[in-house]
């Protein structure tokens, strides 16, 4: 058996797909072959906890581990660090948990947040250079780590909960569709459940409209005196809480 072939194997018995690796090797698998196997979870299971600490307080244990090992049967690492292996573990409890929406929620603002801690650097826009903006052309530049979350239940107040230590809430299907904004200021990352409006205001910016575009597209939306009152209270929002690096 090639060097190649070894491997192929070698990787199929980590993952407990048939294999004759027993007899690739001139015997058993035995207790040597054995700590492979059982560590070989027992990280990923680990480097899942780490990623996906509130939908593992929210899960519990057994459950908790019953997905993970799910998930590591069906996806091995493909990256060179293991902080990358929880892409796509919210995809999979989507799927294990189709009836509570909340779970995969929970999970995908998990990952949101991680991803956020650790992405790239960003100074936010000084208030003070308001007066240099020309309105009429100015377009809003957010900050790299900035994401959009569709969400349909109560997560981001369970997430709260959970991180806080406090009575944590039965889950409930918000009132209609609303989005989660992550972003990280400084070295926290932080998130914010926000109305179906300030999204679009945000990929409307995000995708290179100016300021007045973005006016004019609220005003089609909600009317003119509404969204002028819309449009200056998001961006005071936006500097505020540090999602704009730049208007320009």
């Amino acid at each position: 058996m090639s060097l190649l072939a070894l491997q192929r194997t070698f990787l199929d018995f980590l993952l407990d797909q048939p294999t004759d690796l027993p007899v690739a090797v001139g015997g058993s698998a035995g207790p040597g072959l054995a700590v492979y196997h059982n560590a070989y979870r027992a990280q990923l299971v680990a480097c899942l906890k780490d990623s996906y600490e509130r939908l593992w307080a929210w899960l519990g244990d057994d459950a908790f581990e019953a997905a993970a090992r799910h998930h590591i049967a069906l996806h091995a690492p493909t990256s060179w660090t293991l902080g990358e292996y929880g892409i796509g573990f919210a995809d999979t409890i989507d799927a294990l948990y189709p009836e509570d929406p909340e779970v995969a929620e929970i999970a995908a603002l998990d990952w949101a947040l991680r991803r956020a801690f650790d992405g790239p650097d960003a100074r936010p826009f000084d208030p003070a250079r308001f007066a240099e903006v020309d309105w009429d052309d100015a377009v809003l530049h957010f900050v790299p780590t900035l994401d959009l979350l569709p969400v349909k239940t109560n997560c981001g107040a369970i997430w709260t909960a959970i991180a806080a230590g406090d009575a944590v809430p039965a889950a409930q299907m918000l009132p209609e569709p609303a989005w989660v904004r992550v972003w990280r200021a400084d070295l926290q990352p932080h998130f914010a459940t926000i109305e179906q409006t300030e999204s679009d205001a945000i990929q409307r910016a995000a995708s290179g409209s100016s300021f007045a575009h973005l006016c004019d597209g609220l005003a089609e939306r909600i009317g003119v005196e509404e969204a002028l009152l819309a449009a200056g209270r998001y961006l005071a929002s936006w500097v505020q809480d540090g999602l704009i690096v730049d208007i320009r």
